[in-house]
């Protein structure tokens, strides 16, 4: 897979890598899951953002493999606000796939677990 975090994004959205007419508007909706994340523990504490296709998924999550479905939550996310699907069981089997990734991470790095 992709290190460049915008370029996986955008290659699971059906975007070619080199196409950027809607990179700024990735940008945003990555950074503000970045935020989501932050809130729910995952990532630094100070918050964590990307300006363009030179940070790494290794910049965020380190060498750890725990941490990997970050990447389908990311992505999940941004396509839910990006290119949402029009059928609402498509969006809804989404929205419940989101949650189950928000629990699981949220257990992943409790400390009193």
């Amino acid at each position: 897979m992709e290190d460049s975090i915008l370029y996986s994004i955008k290659k699971m959205l059906g975007l070619d890598p080199d196409y950027s007419a809607f990179d700024a508007d990735i940008m945003i909706h990555i950074n503000s899951v970045f935020m989501i994340l932050r809130q729910l523990g995952v990532g630094p504490q100070d918050g964590y953002a990307i300006s363009g296709p030179d940070e790494k998924w290794s910049d965020f999550l380190g060498s750890s493999t725990l941490l990997e479905p970050v990447k389908s939550y990311i992505y999940l996310k941004v396509r839910s606000v990006f290119d949402p699907p029009s059928n609402s069981y498509v969006q809804d089997a989404i929205q419940k796939q989101i949650a189950e990734y928000e629990w699981r991470l949220n257990v992943e790095v409790d400390p009193g677990r």
